[in-house]
Order: C-alpha cells, then structure tokens, then sequence
C-alpha cells in the first residue's frame, strides 16, 4: 500500500508516527509524512520520505503570545487563546496538506487528530483513512473523561466529553472547512465520508487499559518508541558526572516553550539541593535556563531517553504521552509538572498507578513542593511499582502491533 501519515504539533507528534512509518515500510508498504517543515531533517534522516507542511504553528509557541497562552493554560485552554493567531494560517495548511496528498497518490491515510483535513481528504480521493493518536479522547467511552478536560471524573457525562474532541476542531474552524472542502476539493459543504475504518492508541495499556465499551476496530497497540539511542556516544563530562554518586534525576521539559525559564531554573537547582539529590538538567525547548551551574546539576540540550534514562533515578517532566512512555518503560518514579494540553491527564494517571507522587501545579511551583516530590521518588513501593510497570511496557512492540492493526483494517475494505 502506499500510505500517507499526516500530523501536526510538536515533536512529541511527529515522533511516534515516525517509528510507525518504519515499521510500515518495512513491512513492505511506501510511506510519507506530511508534517511540520521543521522536522525535514529528522524524518528524512530516518529514510522516510517527508512532505513539509508551513510551520507557523509550531513556531507560534515560541512567540510571546504563545508563551503567554500556555503560561496561562490549563488543558485545552492554551489552544483557545491562540485562536485568532492560527486562524489565519489556517487556509495556506488545508492546501499545503491536499498538495502533499495528492502528490503522493496514497490508497490509505493515517492521521494525526489535529490533521482536521484528512478525512475530506481522503472522502475526495475515495480512500479510507486511519485515526492515530498517541493520546485517547477520540473514542467515546464511559471509563473517563476526555484527556482535554482537567476533570478526573465526570461520572455519567464522561462519555459525553469525549463529543470535544472528536468534534472540536470541526466546529472551531466549521465555516472555513466548508468553503475549504467545496472550492478546492470540489465536494459538498457537509462531510458524506464515512469514519475511520480504525482508531488507534500509541499508548500501552497497562498504563490505560482499553475500556470495554470500545469494539474491536479500536486498538490500543503500547507506545510507538523511535529508540534513537544507537549509536549515539554519551559525552564525557555527562560520563564523568554519572561516575561520581547515586543515580541523578532526569529534568526535562521537552519542547514546552519558556515560560519564565530562568525561575523555574533556579527552583530546580534548590529543591534539589534541598532535598539531596542529583540531576541531569535538559534544556530542550527553552522551559529551564541555570545559569551558574552547581555541582550537583549537569546541563545538556538534549539526548535519547532510551540511552539516558538507563542511568538515571527518576523523572521531572512535562508529562507529554511520549516522554511519559519513556520514563514509565524505563522503570523511573515519574514526576510531572504540566504545561497543557492532555499533560494533565497523563500527570493524574502516573499518579493513579503510584508510579510517581501527586502532579505539580507549574504556576504554584516552589522549591518546598518541588523538593517534596524528589524525596517522594526515593519510596520503596513507588520505585517498585515503577519497576514491575517498566518491564511489562519493555516487553511490548507497539509499532508491530499497529502495523497488524492497519493491515486488517485495510484488508477488510479491500485493500
């Protein structure tokens, strides 16, 4: 088959469907991504043909008004308060992404939720398409809420909430599709397509199990990992600081945009020192800066989790769905601090699952509640209920797994 995965975001959205496509390409299947034009280099240095897609809306976090929003944000609020900065650059996507499909000629297409093109896309070009994300939410279901809501449990309105995110960005940009779908794809105003032949879940479910009202077109696979570590030489300095004490902890906060990087910085570096431990501080995206770095701490930019997770103690991170997959394989005590979007959820369920203390509020954070939490990771039960869930993630193969989902779902519709 040839088969076009689209998506959006950050690199916590590109790089799972990267791992996806080269197990489908290694099935024997042609693959392209259409993502964000800064991930170019990435995807292709993988062997994976890339269609670059106009990265105005990754670099609008990185803007004061996106730094400004996700500072102010809880869940799905962010994304609201950047509406009228991504409406505008909401037409020059809808054609960059029916260029590349169109281009490619696919039989099938894959999708990120936020791809909100794909399936007119495909209902133009006849062909099914394939809903992939690495968080749930797009599958109605009474065991939880949507992943976007900041409410653990809505009781008998969970499966209701699922309603927003199945159809919110439909309804946010609903008259702009219309004119979209009619004027360039030459369809009705009204979506006739049928739903995904498939939905599916890069997430491993002992982290989430699948619930029982989801049939059998749904699969939820474990974790899409990339495992970029092979290969990689870990610098010396990094070497020399693992040498000299107890395992550190991992704080990274990934792509998140810095928000007041140099305060979070410092509280870092204190509520370590409080609480005597260690860390491997990665800068990433902008969220930490230390400035004079003391003895205890050693920065880097950024490095494989699957090399270096092996040789820390625990985690300090955002609580993306990648990251936490990563940290939670790897046996570590996750702490996690949210920014946005569905951080929240999986925050709450590292919690739930007693692999990590309660999550932490970023706009309260201080070094008390931050130093509390580094203790908390040195717990027996914690560190051992964070091993036993580590080995079952290990024993995993997501990517295999989705790969065999696909080929059923087409198969079933002739393909």
């Amino acid at each position: 088959m040839r088969i076009n995965i689209a998506t959006l975001g950050t690199r916590g959205d590109v790089q799972p469907y990267l791992a996806l496509a080269r197990g489908l390409v290694a099935r024997g299947h042609a693959v392209q991504i259409a993502g964000p034009e800064q991930f170019g280099e990435f995807v292709g240095s993988a062997g994976i043909d890339f269609a670059p897609l106009p990265g105005e809306f990754l670099a609008l976090l990185d803007t004061p008004e996106g730094k400004a929003a996700v500072a102010g944000g809880k869940g799905f609020s962010a994304g609201f308060k950047l509406l009228k900065h991504v409406r505008p650059l909401m037409g020059r996507l809808l054609d960059a992404e029916w260029d590349a499909v169109r281009a490619f000629s696919p039989d099938l297409i894959i999708h990120h939720p936020k791809s909100i093109a794909s399936p007119h896309m495909a209902e133009r070009l006849g062909i099914p398409h394939i809903l992939a994300s690495p968080l749930p939410g797009f599958t109605p279901t009474a065991a939880f809420p949507s992943p976007l809501l900041p409410m653990a449990n809505l009781g008998p309105f969970n499966r209701a909430s699922h309603r927003l995110s199945i159809h919110g960005g439909e309804l946010l940009f609903r008259k702009m599709l219309r004119e979209w779908r009619f004027s360039t794809l030459g369809l009705g105003k009204r979506r006739a397509g049928s739903g995904p032949i498939a939905t599916l879940y890069a997430y491993s479910p002992h982290v989430l199990p699948k619930p029982q009202d989801w049939d059998d077109s749904v699969g939820v696979t474990g974790y899409w990992f990339l495992d970029e570590g092979k290969g990689w030489t870990m610098p010396a300095g990094l070497g020399d600081f693992l040498d000299r004490g107890d395992p550190p902890i991992y704080v990274g906060f990934g792509s998140m945009p810095g928000v007041d990087p140099v305060r979070l910085g410092a509280v870092v570096v204190e509520a370590l020192a409080r609480a005597g431990r260690r860390a491997i501080v990665a800068t990433g995206g902008g969220a930490l800066e230390i400035g004079d770095v003391p003895s205890h701490v050693h920065v880097l930019s950024s490095a494989p989790h699957d090399v270096l997770f092996r040789h820390v103690g625990a985690a300090l991170h955002h609580g993306g769905a990648g990251t936490t997959g990563a940290s939670l394989r790897a046996g570590l005590p996750t702490i996690i601090c949210p920014f946005m979007g569905d951080q929240p959820f999986w925050a709450r369920r590292v919690a739930a699952l007693g692999c990590g203390p309660p999550p932490l509020d970023r706009n309260r954070l201080d070094v008390a509640a931050l130093a509390g939490a580094f203790a908390a990771t040195g717990d027996a039960g914690m560190k051992d209920r964070a091993a036993i869930l580590g080995r079952r993630i290990a024993a995993e193969d997501g990517v295999t797994a989705a790969v065999e989902h696909i080929e059923r779902a087409a198969a079933g519709c002739g393909w």
